[in-house]
């Protein structure tokens, strides 16, 4: 692989982890180190992405099948590493992005069980960046992660969101099990207490994978 090459780090957690706050606070660490980055998020990033994504999220889309759901995220996932990723990579910047292909892997591959199917799709959708270089995995208890999100929005929520506690469990303990098949990708942060005291975690996590690198 080409020494020049960026980094690409994404960020998972179940909902309500903070994962958004800490990616925007990691983003000013970045900034302030003087890193070339590019932040983005997914499904979304780009135009097609961003349309995928209102589908997938809107609460009325309830009828929505599994495997509609795991289609619509690969194909999101598949214009963004063509279109975004792989050129910024390409390019020699630092890419961070809102989810990935795990979030698959254990949203309909683990909670949803739609087991093989997600890593073969997503393989071929994600092509070379379906394990990027390191993976921070916000971990919380799935009743405080629900409360936060329901705090935040009102107590709405989107279609996954609503989708309820139980579920939230599943998805935890399928991040948590990914982990621990990988970790020498997966960074687990406890992503309980203050947004300081999380980005703290995330900001020494981040410098481990990001030494050496050339920004």
């Amino acid at each position: 692989m080409n020494s020049d090459r960026g980094k690409f780090i994404t960020f998972e957690g179940g909902d309500g982890c903070g994962k958004t706050t800490q990616i925007k606070l990691a983003a000013g660490y970045l900034e302030r180190e003087g890193y070339d980055f590019l932040l983005t998020r997914e499904p979304g990033g780009t135009a097609i992405g961003e349309k995928i994504r209102a589908i997938l999220l809107d609460p009325e889309n309830a009828e929505m099948t599994d495997m509609t759901e795991m289609l619509l995220y690969a194909a999101a996932r598949a214009q963004i590493a063509r279109d975004v990723i792989e050129p910024a990579l390409a390019a020699g910047r630092t890419v961070v992005c809102d989810r990935w292909a795990d979030s698959s892997m254990v949203y309909q591959g683990g909670a949803r069980g739609l087991g093989e199917a997600v890593r073969v799709v997503n393989a071929y959708a994600a092509g070379e960046l379906f394990s990027p270089d390191a993976t921070i995995l916000l971990d919380l208890d799935p009743e405080e992660a629900l409360a936060r999100a329901e705090s935040a929005d009102g107590g709405g929520g989107d279609r996954i969101e609503a989708i309820g506690a139980e579920y939230q469990m599943k998805v935890r303990t399928a991040y948590l099990k990914l982990a621990a098949c990988d970790p020498g990708r997966i960074r687990v942060i406890d992503a309980s207490g203050s947004e300081d005291e999380v980005h703290a975690r995330v900001r020494e996590a981040l410098a481990g994978i990001l030494k050496g690198s050339g920004g």
